[in-house]
């Protein structure tokens, strides 16, 4: 099913990127501007957002509406306007195992002396375009006014929270470790990851289906469960997986200072030798291979990696216990689970 939908969402970015040209002719405006979106946009990708807003809309919907699939590609359009801003903050000039957007911009620029702009204030422009692209597929469902005008908040709600995600946890790096709690670091996770790629796309498909409020909420909560439990497996993956497996490079959140469950489980449960070394890596502004191969030891020695599975596991039951109690038809309320423990165990 869901190989099926990722299918007609993709399908859909090439037909969309062909009738959007029709008219606003952007490969006209700028040839460099439409054959770099273009480029990003179809990049493989797991479309986890697009494919979870079409089972929200799909498993609370009697007669699905025309327009379906080309609404669903504003969630992944949301997302690669939040992705190339994202690379610019994080200094990263991979994304997917390709160049960055900005790195793409750049490399363009470089044929040319004594530019007085940069890759970065280009792709800043691009990611514009990116969000009016979103909010022109979103309005593709045939549904009706009032739920379309409900979904379209539930689109606003979810940029809103995510640009306040982003930055409160650019903010907190700023604070000593000692002085973060664990409700700190959630509420980063739930703004930035549970809200934005699981519980906001499954809501709004139910939404625009029409879904009861109460069944809404309940949709909700499950998303929150399982994107914390996303989130706390991705950090997970960025200190002990390989740059070539994740596609982007596994030192960005070091040098950023970003404090994880990982890395703040790991501070508490250590003694002050090993609380020192997280601490000096975490200020630094050029963290290299010998500080990720440090921390991992320290993790590793603590056992917070051990910690954090376990947080994810609860997270994962406290969701499937909302999840058996969902009115979703039956088809998609186990295809979902099959798909939520697909993605947690990949």
């Amino acid at each position: 099913m869901f190989l099926e939908i990722k299918r007609k969402v993709e399908q859909e970015f090439v037909n969309y990127t062909k009738s959007s040209d029709k008219l606003y002719r952007l490969s006209s405006i700028s040839p460099l501007l439409f054959n770099n979106i273009k480029e990003y946009l179809y990049r493989k990708g797991k479309r986890v957002r697009p494919i979870l807003f079409a089972v929200g809309y799909l498993g609370y919907s009697k007669n699905p509406a025309p327009g379906l699939y080309r609404s669903a590609v504003s969630l992944e359009l949301l997302h690669d306007f939040m992705l190339v801003h994202d690379d610019i903050i994080d200094k990263s000039d991979t994304r997917r195992g390709k160049p960055s957007m900005h790195a793409m911009f750049n490399a363009y620029l470089s044929r040319y002396k004594g530019a007085k702009f940069s890759g970065q204030d280009l792709t800043i422009i691009a990611g514009d375009v990116m969000f009016a692209m979103a909010m022109d597929t979103f309005l593709s469902i045939k549904e009706t006014p009032k739920r379309k005008e409900a979904g379209l908040k539930k689109l606003i709600e979810a940029a809103f929270y995510t640009g306040s995600g982003e930055f409160i946890e650019l903010i907190n790096g700023l604070k000593n470790i000692e002085k973060t709690s664990k409700e700190d670091i959630y509420k980063v996770y739930d703004l930035k990851t549970a809200n934005y790629t699981f519980a906001s796309p499954l809501t709004m498909g139910a939404t625009l289906a029409g879904a009861k409020k109460r069944e809404i909420d309940k949709l909700f909560k499950f998303g929150i469960y399982v994107g914390r439990a996303f989130q706390i497996k991705d950090d997970i993956i960025g200190i002990f997986s390989s740059e070539e497996e994740i596609g982007k490079p596994n030192l960005t959140d070091i040098k950023e200072g970003k404090i994880t469950l990982l890395i703040w489980q790991a501070f508490r449960n250590t003694n002050n030798k090993n609380r020192a070394i997280i601490k000096n890596i975490l200020a630094k502004n050029n963290a290299n291979r010998n500080d990720l191969l440090a921390l991992r030891k320290v993790i590793a020695g603590s056992g917070a990696l051990e910690t954090a599975k376990k947080e994810i596991n609860d997270l994962i039951l406290r969701g499937n216990k909302i999840l058996v109690g969902l009115k979703m038809s039956a088809r998609y309320k186990e295809s979902l689970d099959g798909y939520i423990n697909e993605l947690l165990n990949s």
